[in-house]
């Protein structure tokens, strides 16, 4: 046992000798993600993939619908099979910097999304939203996009801790065929 700063007494043993104040939360040790901290892997503003997809053919660009201010693409690195972005088409950074009109169209296509992915893939829920910023998580930082994940009951795995690996159960060609044919026209 340990003594903390107010003379109370705790135990260490579960932090292998570190010092430390229990708390109430657990710790998911993920050092695979100091390359996002340290680098941020942000591309060039001309080799941006958000701006280069749309000049490509869809099934390249993985696209699955495309809109008159936003457009619809899978994600090259999915946490889940039918990990979609809904992606403004003007090169903008934050939420804040969209038209109204591009607010309004990213909302009808997440909404569209969200259909076509449950028909598709008998999902059981969603995690939607939008890291703005690299600070925030921003895999591509200077370019809206909002994501949409399916979930399902136990699809959560701890292949990406224990393996370093993530579990996709189906191809992300398969999956943008699938999600683009049920797209209503």
């Amino acid at each position: 046992m340990e003594r903390d700063y107010d003379g109370s007494e705790y135990d260490t043993e579960g932090s292998n000798g570190f010092a430390a104040v229990p708390d109430a939360f657990q710790r998911l040790w993920t050092p695979h993600r100091i390359a996002y901290i340290e680098n941020g892997q942000q591309p060039a503003k001309d080799e941006c993939p958000f701006c280069v997809a749309p000049s490509l053919d869809d099934e390249k660009a993985l696209i699955v619908a495309r809109g008159t201010h936003v457009f619809a693409l899978l994600n090259l690195f999915p946490y889940n099979s039918g990990h979609l972005l809904i992606c403004p088409y003007r090169h903008i950074a934050t939420y804040d910097l969209a038209t109204p009109e591009e607010v309004a169209e990213i909302g009808s296509m997440t909404q569209t999304a969200m259909r076509v992915i449950t028909e598709v893939s008998h999902n059981h829920g969603f995690n939607i939203g939008m890291n703005q910023g690299k600070i925030a998580g921003a895999g591509i930082a200077e370019h809206l996009h909002q994501h949409i994940v399916p979930r399902w009951a136990l699809d959560a795995n701890f292949f990406p801790i224990i393996a370093g690996t993530k579990a996709i159960p189906r191809l992300l060609g398969e999956v943008r065929a699938e999600i683009a044919a049920a797209w209503p026209a």
